[in-house]
């Protein structure tokens, strides 16, 4: 309700973040349009806020009514029988790996590499979302979103969304609010292609084979436990945004000269983890964290962060941090990363009223 402060912190991940001027609970689509249209017309700031697992909030909070997407819902909408294809849509408040695993259960294929991923289903596209080789973009039919600059609701496709790794133009922006998204997904009960050789032996399979997508999905989620990245309250090091940096992508003309500084700080012997993408090539940003001499448990200011225990990437809470402290262990690996290497980290999670 507007005017009751409310501890953003409550609604994150992270469990960080400052207090918020009130918060409006929308539960379904015509809820939520007028939540956000009738904070527009009057010019009061508005923070749409999802599964909050992609955020990071100051610990001065947010000076305006944050408006909390609730909507649930997936129903079939289409299909494609040539292609053996179900259109299946979901609302934006719907908890994504519910989603992911009633696809799965249903028998359609495509989304159990994504499983086990923290948030709602309005965000996968904004962020292009993606683990093990796939990314929502590869299953996008289309996004239905409320224009806050036209005041009316659109139906964009995926290349209106500009959609690249780990990003889409509705990023970083607040023109419009997600309500639904719509994916086509395979019949066959069969998993993608297996690409990522760790949960290819984890299956038992070979890379590039499809196996039943339900196998997939368990040992993806066993995968994420392993590394702290499935949410468990009593886990600390699953309070976190997940992955804090994304995977640096190099273009080829640069290329050399990185890896000519890998050598000469790791040695000329030792593979550098390389996977070619359109642009150049994606580096690992956990492999460059470790090796710049920030191991898993790095702790930063006073203990009260630090990297996971199972996995570099994530940054986390440890029960009585602030978001000052996690963004000051955020800055010493990026610029430790940067001062090894020459390789400069970006955050994947959204910074709402903070920077780096």
């Amino acid at each position: 309700m507007d005017g009751v402060a409310i501890r953003l912190g409550e609604y994150t991940t992270l469990r960080l973040g400052g207090p918020a001027a009130g918060m409006v609970t929308a539960d379904d689509e015509e809820k939520l349009i007028s939540a956000v249209r009738e904070r527009d017309e009057t010019g009061a700031q508005v923070l749409v806020l999802g599964g909050g697992s992609n955020l990071v909030i100051s610990d001065a909070g947010f000076p305006g009514t944050v408006v909390h997407v609730a909507t649930r819902g997936d129903a079939v909408v289409g299909s494609d029988p040539e292609r053996s294809e179900v259109h299946v849509e979901a609302a934006a408040g719907q908890d994504w790996d519910e989603f992911v695993a009633r696809t799965v259960e249903a028998g359609y294929g495509g989304l159990e590499c994504l499983s086990g991923i923290p948030g709602k289903v309005g965000a996968t596209p904004i962020q292009n979302v993606g683990a093990y080789g796939w990314e929502v973009a590869q299953f996008l039919r289309w996004v239905r979103l409320y224009d806050r600059r036209r005041g009316e609701t659109v139906t964009l496709l995926p290349d209106d969304l500009e959609l690249a790794y780990r990003t889409s133009n509705l990023k970083g922006t607040d023109t419009s609010v997600v309500l639904s998204v719509c994916f086509a997904l395979h019949t066959d009960g069969l998993s993608q292609p297996v690409r990522y050789g760790e949960l290819a032996r984890a299956l038992g399979a070979q890379p590039g084979t499809r196996v039943p997508g339900a196998d997939v999905r368990a040992a993806v989620l066993e995968l994420r436990r392993s590394k702290g990245m499935v949410l468990d309250a009593e886990d600390r090091d699953t309070w976190s945004a997940g992955s804090f940096f994304t995977n640096p992508i190099v273009g080829e003309a640069e290329l050399p000269a990185v890896l000519e500084r890998v050598a000469e700080a790791v040695g000329a012997d030792v593979a550098v983890p390389q996977f070619p993408v359109d642009t150049g090539v994606k580096l690992s940003a956990a492999w460059l964290i470790e090796r710049a001499g920030f191991g898993k448990g790095y702790r930063g200011p006073g203990g009260r962060v630090s990297l996971s225990g199972k996995h570099t990437l994530a940054l986390t809470n440890r029960g009585t941090a602030s978001t000052a402290d996690l963004l000051d262990l955020a800055r010493e690996v990026r610029d430790g990363v940067a001062a090894r290497f020459g390789v400069v980290l970006h955050p994947e999670p959204l910074l709402i009223n903070c920077s780096l």
